[in-house]
């Protein structure tokens, strides 16, 4: 997977993720890596709903971010505290400085997770932002992770709207994405069970 920080994670064991990204911290030698596992950890608290410690680990590292790839790394975090936290219109513009430096420096899988961020902090960009996401995760390898939640999402978008034939197409989409990468079989069932949620919809 691109993201190398990405193994350390298992976001149902958040007390082991953080064991695992500390003793990371620990071995780290420069700045820009102890940035990068700073908002890792800070992330851990942001999904602890604990978000100012969340928020104290974000501006430990945002001096040692530079500006590359850990400075894409502070801005998704710090937007995904502010929309956990409520506040999805603020968000958005860091995700999308997170999308456009990201793509500059060619960290495609981190692009698309930006993508897919601002199309669920704001529901006027849904739209547009799954099409660039779904069109970043066509042409770059490294993003094609992206399209399963991508399409799951806008599925939602649509079913949560009402239109239930229109959510069937895309959660089957995603399903046909997620089953293509036969190693994730949570995500398989999870696609599989929006199917089977719209299609109960539709009365079929």
């Amino acid at each position: 997977m691109a993201d190398h920080l990405r193994p350390l994670w298992d976001f149902d064991d958040l007390d082991a993720s953080e064991r695992r990204l500390r003793t990371q911290l620990d071995q780290e030698t420069t700045d820009v890596g102890r940035a990068e596992v700073l908002t890792q950890l800070a992330r851990v608290q942001g999904l602890r709903d604990d978000f100012d410690g969340c928020e104290t680990l974000l501006q430990e590292a945002e001096p040692l971010a530079g500006d590359g790839v850990a400075r894409v790394r502070v801005d998704l975090e710090r937007g995904r505290k502010l929309r956990s936290s409520g506040d999805g219109a603020a968000a958005a513009p860091l995700f999308e400085a997170a999308f456009t430096r990201a793509c500059n420096l060619g960290e495609y899988f981190l692009a698309g997770d930006a993508a897919h961020m601002v199309a669920i902090a704001d529901e006027s960009k849904t739209l547009e932002w799954t099409q660039r996401g779904l069109e970043l995760a066509e042409s770059e390898p490294d993003a094609a992770y992206w399209a399963g939640p991508l399409l799951n999402n806008l599925g939602w978008h649509y079913y949560d709207a009402g239109d239930y034939a229109a959510a069937l197409d895309r959660f089957e989409q995603a399903l046909e994405v997620r089953r293509s990468d036969p190693a994730n079989p949570q995500a398989i069932e999870w696609a599989q069970e929006a199917v089977d949620e719209a299609r109960k919809a539709l009365g079929r």
